[in-house]
């Protein structure tokens, strides 16, 4: 039985969050859709959000370059919020385009994966 696209990438979001659950380090979960991407770094419990940055106010919000503004924008969030180590929660998205862009940039901001 061949999974649909959304499937595997919930499969794939579920392994990274259960291998991480034991772990109460703080998280920078990435959500995208067509048009935006939203960054948010959870709590290491996973019930409060610490910091948050999406490209709502981008005019082309679904493009590489907003995905680069964002991520410094999380990192410059996180900061604010005195944190620096943070686990990389892709939501099972693949690290390629705008998820890269996002996590080279918050890298450069200064947050360590």
């Amino acid at each position: 039985m061949k999974l649909s696209k959304k499937q595997a990438r919930l499969r794939r979001a579920t392994k990274f969050r259960a291998k991480h659950a034991e772990k109460s380090v703080e998280r920078l979960c990435i959500h995208k859709t067509a048009q935006h991407i939203y960054a948010q770094i959870i709590s290491g419990c996973g019930t409060k959000t610490l910091a948050s940055a999406s490209s709502l106010k981008e005019k082309n919000g679904g493009n590489v370059m907003a995905a680069t503004k964002i991520g410094t924008e999380i990192a410059k969030a996180a900061k604010k919020a005195k944190v620096t180590k943070v686990a990389f929660d892709r939501s099972g998205f693949k690290y390629h385009g705008r998820v890269k862009a996002l996590a080279e940039a918050a890298r450069d901001g200064g947050l360590d994966f």
